[in-house]
């Protein structure tokens, strides 16, 4: 909750809403305040009861609570309560149908996870995976490889980045999985372990997560040939790796892709753009662990305990209409998806209403810098994995995403990505009702100094997140010297055809000239939006808050 003490010319703001609406009486009836909530805030179900219910939360003078009505301190402390937070609180418990298939839920997803910095010369540590699942984080990558005495060991292959052993990813990953969110956590596995480490690595799996470990399908006669639900798996980790092979699957295999496909790497399909430390002994490493890759086998002690997140290879949407089956997931490199996106967007819509596609940043992101996430939200893509040791508008936008659905890090994809017949095309103007959103940003209060102590030139941008036709910014005027509170009055006017896919992001900025440096944002779903007179929290760019910088805002949309 916001600190209710304000500036003077901060108040002036909710001042004047407040003398609209108390007629210059000096307190507010409540019959008025309920008009408030009616007229200005859009909250169509308060009644009499929820008006005095905030007079007795906010209103510390007795005199007024016994008349049930609100002097301007009263009414201040509401507006600056979570009560007139830009984000719906609703949301902020997980209050979505939890009861789909995992196929029809957006899933937070991390790349890399045990890294720190750059993918070439990172700190790999367990801290990385405690942070990652305390900010929800559903889907973990363990790349695995030998290490000595038989004991497997994580790190960026190939690289200097430094290694940590797999039994204490294990065991990390075990005290902190579910620490908040209940839901399942899927351990996906960068397998380039030999069959007898690989042994090791089930072992461990086995001993150490115990009970949690989902190691055999669930029985779910009601649902055959469908993923369970992310209720019917809470509290499990499902193991996301390469399977051997059932008789009937080999022949089905064969048939359709030849003999050898098993043999290739679950990510390869950037491989040729892997980190490259350009060094002779880097060329001969990576030559050797080709070889060692091509031939590689599952070992069985592992492959028994991948159940619903078998790993296999995509070769195109129809050859998986034909073959895939439910319980099989793929992996894309961006770059590939991002051709995909382009030139089959339906027919990859429709692949990701019954499979999951795992989407990963492309090697050559040496540096641990990420791609835009949302163009592969926009076709339904699960496991959307971004490097989240990484500052800067992906993982906001990935922050915004999954503050939804109480930050449990799962959020229901909307209907047309989830409905087969309903043919959405992200890349085609959609057609659904034209939504119509206006943001008037009013003003800013308590935005943080630099260390120069020179006060700010701010302005805010508005980012629309979305659909390629949706998408687009606004900004207001720069206002300047005023980092305590500044004024902007800037009323913007926004098109959105596809709501329930958007995200809006408030960027504050500092005019330095022709350039500008960041100051702090703010991401949120469209749809987590209360519309009215807000508050905006800012964050900043490593995602703490900057309390009590905030911005004050009047949301109105269709």
């Amino acid at each position: 909750m916001k600190k209710n003490k304000a500036p003077t010319s901060r108040r002036s703001e909710i001042q004047n809403i407040y003398r609209c609406y108390s007629s210059g009486r000096n307190t507010l009836a409540a019959s008025a305040l309920l008009r408030f909530l009616h007229m200005e805030q859009m909250e169509t179900a308060a009644n009499q009861e929820t008006a005095e219910g905030l007079i007795d939360r906010y209103e510390i003078e007795e005199t007024a609570r016994e008349n049930r009505t609100m002097t301007f301190e009263g009414f201040y402390r509401y507006m600056e309560s979570k009560d007139c937070s830009v984000f719906d609180q609703i949301h902020a418990s997980v209050y979505q149908d939890m009861d789909q298939p995992l196929c029809h839920y957006f899933i937070s997803s991390s790349h890399n996870t045990y890294l720190t910095g750059d993918q070439l010369v990172g700190k790999s540590t367990l801290d990385a995976y405690v942070s990652a699942l305390r900010r929800g984080c559903r889907c973990l990558e363990i790349d695995c490889w030998d290490g000595p005495s038989a004991e497997p060991i994580v790190y960026h292959g190939h690289t200097l980045t430094s290694k940590i052993l797999f039994k204490d990813v294990i065991t990390t990953v075990e005290q902190h999985a579910f620490e908040v969110s209940p839901y399942p956590v899927i351990l996906s596995l960068e397998n380039h372990c030999t069959p007898t480490q690989q042994d090791v690595m089930a072992q461990y799996l086995t001993s150490i997560l115990g009970g949690k470990l989902l190691a055999t399908s669930l029985d779910l006669t009601n649902q055959p040939g469908q993923l369970p639900s992310p209720n019917e798996l809470k509290y499990k980790i499902l193991i996301k790796n390469k399977k051997l092979k059932r008789d009937s699957e080999d022949r089905r295999e064969r048939d359709s892709e030849g003999e050898d496909s098993e043999e290739e790497d679950e990510e390869d399909d950037d491989e040729e753009e892997e980190p490259n430390l350009k060094t002779k002994h880097h060329s001969k490493l990576k030559r050797s662990g080709e070889k060692k890759k091509k031939a590689a086998v599952v070992a069985e002690s592992l492959s028994n305990l991948v159940v619903y997140t078998k790993s296999v290879k995509f070769h195109s949407f129809s050859h998986a209409r034909e073959h895939q089956q439910y319980y099989e997931n793929t992996s894309l490199g961006e770059k590939k998806a991002h051709k995909l996106v382009k030139t089959s967007a339906p027919d990859f819509v429709q692949h990701n209403t019954v499979f999951i596609t795992r989407i990963y940043p492309a090697g050559s992101r040496t540096r641990s810098s990420n791609y835009n996430p949302q163009g592969f939200w926009n076709v339904g893509s699960q496991l959307v994995a971004l490097n989240f040791q990484s500052l800067g508008l992906p993982m906001d936008l990935n922050n915004g995403r999954f503050q939804d659905n109480g930050g449990c890090g799962y959020v229901l994809k909307p209907f047309f990505l989830r409905a087969n017949q309903w043919g959405f095309n992200p890349n085609s103007y959609p057609p659904v009702p034209v939504s119509v959103s206006c943001v008037k940003v009013i003003s800013g209060s308590n935005l943080p100094v630099p260390r120069s102590g020179k006060a700010l030139d701010p302005f805010v941008r508005v980012e629309i997140h979305s659909i390629h036709s949706d998408s687009c910014r606004r900004h207001t005027d720069t206002v300047r010297h005023n980092s305590l509170s500044p004024r902007w009055d800037s009323a913007m006017n926004f098109t959105i055809s596809v709501p329930d896919l958007s995200l809006i992001r408030f960027t504050v900025r500092d005019q330095t000239g022709l350039t500008s440096e960041f100051i702090g944002q703010y991401t949120i779903p469209l749809t987590s939006m209360k519309k009215g007179y807000r508050w905006v929290p800012l964050l900043s760019r490593e995602g703490y808050s900057l309390d009590p910088a905030s911005l004050f805002i009047f949301i109105w949309y269709s």
